[in-house]
């Protein structure tokens, strides 16, 4: 079984409504991307596309039924899209909101734990 990195932003990261796809997964520890991307509040969940700001986040381990598992919750191919970045642990995957038309809300701290 192949074992992946992955970034998670947002209802993903610790004490989130879906922390829980990755409570038995090791993390690594917290990162913030270089200034790539903006992150938008759409609600229940965050959008992430490419822009300017540092993003927050954790980095997990994950098996492949895992990472199964997180494609399923962000609807790829049709609401995210799976790329892969460059973190301080390695090379690992990170979801990119593709429903442009919806972004209206930027949270400007880049984390999305302190969107209120």
């Amino acid at each position: 079984m192949q074992q992946h990195l992955v970034f998670v932003y947002g209802t993903l990261r610790r004490g989130e409504a879906h922390h829980e796809y990755l409570a038995n997964c090791q993390c690594l520890g917290t990162f913030d991307t270089k200034p790539e991307y903006t992150l938008y509040d759409l609600g229940e969940y965050p959008g992430l596309v490419e822009g300017h700001n540092t993003i927050a986040g954790e980095v997990y381990v994950i098996e492949d039924a895992t990472l199964a598992q997180l494609d399923i919750l962000e609807d790829v191919p049709v609401e995210y899209r799976r790329e892969q970045i460059e973190t301080c642990f390695g090379i690992a995957w990170i979801y990119l909101y593709q429903e442009n038309a919806a972004l209206q809300h930027e949270i400007a701290s880049g984390d999305w734990l302190q969107r209120r």
